[in-house]
């Protein structure tokens, strides 16, 4: 017997586009490959995360608890006053988890009731990170994409929901700094989630992990948890956000974050997890508290980032629709014809990855939103981001 979720999920993005370059030597052996299909970090590892894992590798031989340990819970909390504003209990409203993946696929099962007469919805942004598809199938939920374009900045319009719809759904994600598009949300979009939220009841999952990586300092966006205290909702009510060390710290490989907020939903979270298996390695416990308590190393790595974009996007630029992202470290780029074939093909005569827009979207009456895009992931170092950027534009321009 197969869960009957399985069987309506998709390969992974990442599996679809290795079957998708097969039997292709990438440009013929003469260039270097360039991956800036997967976002995964590529600056180096902060020196206080390397020191606070040599210095505490003795932890191991202890078992963790699920909950973590005071000190990280107190140090998450700490951070929170500091980038939202936001004065949370440590011990109800901050979980620390095994990365934002773990926890939305996690929370999803934990929070979804399918034993009802209906079934339950899950409202998803189109195009997406696959975990809340594949999480809501998982978890006996219906999942509805509210696709994104350029027509609505790329953000979820909320308006074009059915009232029908709106009654059956138990949970929201959204994903801001958007991933793959870059979008923020502003203030009048989280109002008008939470009021729905309030008329419905449903939860609120905000994806925040690109959150920490911007353009200008002192202009960080706009959180759930900022927007519900300027809206004065103290109590963080249906919300819980997801935020990671994977790209604010580049260590993505320590599978470190935490969920924070409504302490009403994190409670039966703690539960479920408890036979989840989840509890964090001790040492990468130690490792995250020295990681939240560091902010020179995440100033270092967003001049980085701004570096590689102020080189690397205007070349982009100058050869297809690839305008700046208000956040993250992606560029949503228009491209002509098929985003698969112009994939597959740059990869040929480039070696330069780059992700279909198509692998991260669905299918809707509307037709695919991600059709026509590709995701260029700028994760490479600078010098690398900017060569992937001129054989790109080379390309387009050859072709």
């Amino acid at each position: 017997m197969t869960n009957p979720g399985l069987l309506l999920t998709r390969p992974y993005p990442f599996a679809r586009l290795r079957k998708l370059f097969e039997g292709i030597e990438p440009a013929a052996g003469k260039l270097k490959p360039i991956s800036l299909g997967i976002g995964e970090p590529q600056h180096p590892l902060p020196e206080c995360i390397r020191k606070a894992v040599t210095d505490n590798l003795d932890m191991m031989s202890h078992y963790p608890g699920t909950s973590g340990t005071a000190a990280l819970r107190e140090a998450i909390a700490r951070w929170c006053v500091l980038r939202y504003g936001a004065q949370l209990d440590a011990s109800t409203q901050i979980l620390p988890v095994l990365g934002s993946r773990e926890a939305l696929f996690s929370f999803t099962q934990s929070h979804i009731n399918a034993s009802g007469a209906q079934k339950p919805v899950a409202l998803i942004p189109c195009p997406f990170y696959q975990i809340y598809e594949g999480a809501s199938l998982l978890a006996g939920a219906e999942p509805v994409y509210m696709p994104l374009s350029s027509r609505n900045g790329f953000l979820p319009d909320f308006s074009c929901v059915p009232e029908s719809v709106l009654a059956r759904t138990q949970v929201v994600f959204v994903c801001s700094p958007g991933n793959p598009t870059g979008s923020v949300m502003k203030l009048e979009n989280w109002k008008e989630l939470f009021e729905l939220s309030d008329r419905y009841g449903f939860a609120i999952v905000s994806d925040e992990c690109y959150s920490e990586i911007y353009f200008e300092e002192g202009q960080a966006p706009l959180g759930a948890l900022s927007a519900a205290k300027l809206l004065g909702r103290d109590d963080f009510k249906n919300i819980i956000i997801m935020q990671s060390l994977s790209k604010r710290s580049n260590a993505p490989g320590m599978r470190s974050g935490f969920v924070a907020g409504d302490a009403a939903l994190i409670k039966p979270f703690l539960l479920y997890r408890t036979y989840h298996g989840s509890a964090m390695n001790p040492t990468v416990q130690a490792a995250s508290i020295a990681a939240w308590s560091d902010e020179a190393h995440v100033v270092e790595n967003r001049r980085l980032y701004r570096e590689k974009f102020a080189a690397a996007q205007p070349v982009v630029n100058s050869a297809l629709e690839a305008p700046m992202p208000e956040a993250s470290f992606y560029l949503w780029t228009k491209v002509p014809g098929d985003d698969t074939i112009f994939a597959r093909e740059l990869y040929r005569k480039m070696g330069v990855t780059v992700l279909p827009g198509s692998y991260l979207s669905r299918n809707l009456k509307e037709g695919n939103p991600g059709t026509g895009y590709v995701r260029i992931a700028f994760v490479a170092e600078p010098s690398e981001a900017l060569e992937a950027a001129e054989r790109i534009a080379e390309f387009v321009k050859t072709r």
